[in-house]
């Protein structure tokens, strides 16, 4: 029979009545002759309440437990949905990881995924069980311990297990009706896409866009996963959501698909820095080796031999960032005179595949907001994404700008 992977978030799971609900939608997609695999969050709210066990019991936990600890959120979930289904007159059991197994590198709490072997579950479905519920975001290291792939991860076990099962297709329940040009609550005339490229959401989702995990889009983007995007508190059709797809399967699209925003940005620039060879080497290796995620750069000209460096990260990255310059400079691998934090700027982007063959967006975006007295500090490209930081302060202002003059809520 054929596969089909469906995940539910913890919003979708955070009481037994949801799980009901989720269960039905289960047994609508068996009874239409699916094997399904069904991949489960924790709880709304609960694996943030056995982080802060682990917390409150070991400050300086060792991951190894952290892991174990933290995985047991989902393995709840999976249960109770197994047992939802067998009183449904479904034949269903849950798996953990490490029954599967989902081998995984050994880095606690932020592993990867590097192997799924399906025959265990497919000897289960080959035997008459119709639903196997899988725990998210957990699996087994080469060494047999607890693993945990990090924020998100059940998006990225949803993904992975529709890859390794070749299924039709995965369909991610949430607490949103699919994917929108912009978020709602910023723009009242946003418009939910009917389908969006893997590329575009790629760039969305590292932009800011909380719909799907970054690592899950780029799995189904290697792997040619087709992702459904669903809430699961409508009522669905089979054109329900959006639709995540190769872009070769999109007729018509807008030049612009979608406007981004992050609030928790910080503009950073290293005042007066020799001007050489390998500087900036030196720079952005101590950064990464402090664990600093760094978005935009700009170099500024060189006067006399010396110039200023500027970049972005995560707002809550300053002081990593500080701790790791001040290091290079007390070991002599750079000089400089000041290190500046801003931290009252967001980043705001615009996304589209339409970019490759269209001229003029650039220039449209730039127009709107100047006319709109939005200053623009720092300007990053790529081939389908323009990104700029400006003050937070303009943020909203410059989202539903944007979203008006490339008339996003009309469709293509």
């Amino acid at each position: 029979m054929p596969v089909l992977v469906m995940k539910f978030g913890g919003t979708s799971v955070a009481t037994l009545d949801r799980i009901r609900r989720a269960a039905k939608r289960v047994g609508v997609e068996v009874a239409k002759g699916y094997d399904v695999i069904v991949i489960v969050s924790a709880m709304s709210g609960k694996t943030n309440e056995l982080v802060g066990w682990v917390n409150e019991t070991s400050p300086m936990y060792d991951a190894r437990e952290y892991d174990a600890v933290v995985s047991s959120g989902e393995n709840v979930t999976a249960g109770l949905m197994a047992l939802t289904l067998q009183e449904m007159d479904v034949l269903a059991r849950s798996w953990q990881g490490w029954q599967v197994p989902v081998k995984t590198t050994s880095a606690h709490s932020s592993a990867r995924i590097e192997d799924i072997p399906p025959a265990n579950i497919m000897t289960k479905f080959g035997e008459g069980m119709r639903v196997a519920v899988v725990a998210g975001f957990q699996g087994v290291s080469p060494e047999g311990r607890i693993t945990t792939l990090g924020r998100g991860g059940s998006d990225t076990t949803a993904v992975a297990f529709a890859a390794a099962f070749d299924a039709e297709r995965c369909d991610i329940y949430t607490d949103v009706d699919g994917v929108y040009t912009t978020d709602p609550r910023v723009s009242a005339k946003a418009r939910k896409l009917d389908k969006i490229a893997f590329e575009e959401m790629l760039e969305l989702a590292s932009l800011g866009a909380k719909v799907l995990q970054t690592r899950s889009v780029e799995l189904a983007m290697r792997y040619k996963v087709k992702l459904r995007v669903l809430s699961s508190f409508e009522e669905q059709s089979d054109e329900a959501g959006t639709l995540v797809c190769a872009e070769e399967e999109i007729m018509e699209s807008n030049v612009v698909s979608g406007i981004a925003f992050s609030r928790d940005e910080a503009k950073m620039t290293l005042v007066s820095v020799a001007d050489r060879p390998g500087i900036a080497a030196a720079i952005f290796t101590a950064l990464s080796e402090g664990g600093v995620n760094v978005d935009m750069i700009v170099q500024n000209i060189s006067e006399e031999g010396r110039t200023d460096m500027t970049w972005s990260c995560p707002v809550d990255q300053i002081k990593r960032a500080e701790a790791a310059i001040d290091a290079a400079k007390k070991s002599g691998e750079l000089n400089f005179d000041d290190l500046i934090a801003d931290t009252d700027v967001a980043k705001v982007s615009v996304v589209g595949i339409g970019m490759r063959s269209h001229t003029g967006v650039a220039a449209k975006m730039f127009q709107v907001l100047s006319n709109e007295g939005v200053n623009i500090k720092v300007i990053t490209t790529s081939e389908i994404k323009i990104s700029v930081l400006i003050d937070r302060k303009y943020m909203e202002l410059a989202v539903q700008a944007l979203h008006d003059a490339f008339e996003l809520d009309k469709a293509a």
